[in-house]
């Protein structure tokens, strides 16, 4: 309760001091800006009469003559011996960084190695069922007879499979 009565006395404090300059500027006749800084340099003790100390040359399209001279004289190419040459940023983490990126390296060695054994696991896989259903086939037919033909495929494929390992 005391802040709040403290900060609304404050407010009307600042209100009537704004008000008072405010009717203070309004009393004096606006001066432009050149009156006050005119005004500022005589306070200041500048009493040149509006006239410069030194006359200030034409603006012209030619370079400053210290410019040309500069432009003249050829500045002698470093040789390289002169050159420094730059030493090799240094690089605050490179064992770590060598550390991680040997790592990654193995990780991804180990996962390409994972995805190649699914492959291999997949493609047996797939390969026995096809055996399994061709056998199913070859075993059973609408009379329970055997089909040789079907039969004797797979199993010289199996035996070739058999041969080639040993």
């Amino acid at each position: 309760m005391k802040k709040i009565k403290e900060k609304l006395i404050h407010k009307a404090k600042l209100k009537q001091q704004y008000a008072k300059l405010k009717a203070r500027q309004e009393d004096e006749p606006r001066k432009s800006v050149y009156d006050r800084a005119a005004e500022a340099s005589d306070a200041a003790g500048d009493d040149d009469d509006d006239e410069p100390a030194e006359p200030v040359p034409e603006p012209s399209l030619e370079p400053h003559p210290d410019r040309l001279k500069m432009l003249e004289e050829k500045s002698p190419e470093p040789t390289p011996a002169e050159r420094r040459q730059r030493r090799p940023q240094t690089q605050p983490f490179r064992k770590e960084g060598e550390v991680a990126k040997k790592k990654r390296e193995e990780a991804e060695a180990r996962q390409r190695a994972r995805e190649q054994a699914e492959k291999e696991r997949a493609s047996k896989l797939a390969e026995r069922e096809r055996f399994r259903k061709t056998m199913a086939k070859a075993r059973g037919g609408p009379n329970g007879k055997r089909k040789l033909g079907r039969e004797g495929t797979v199993l010289l494929a199996k035996a070739q499979r058999i041969m080639g390992k040993t």
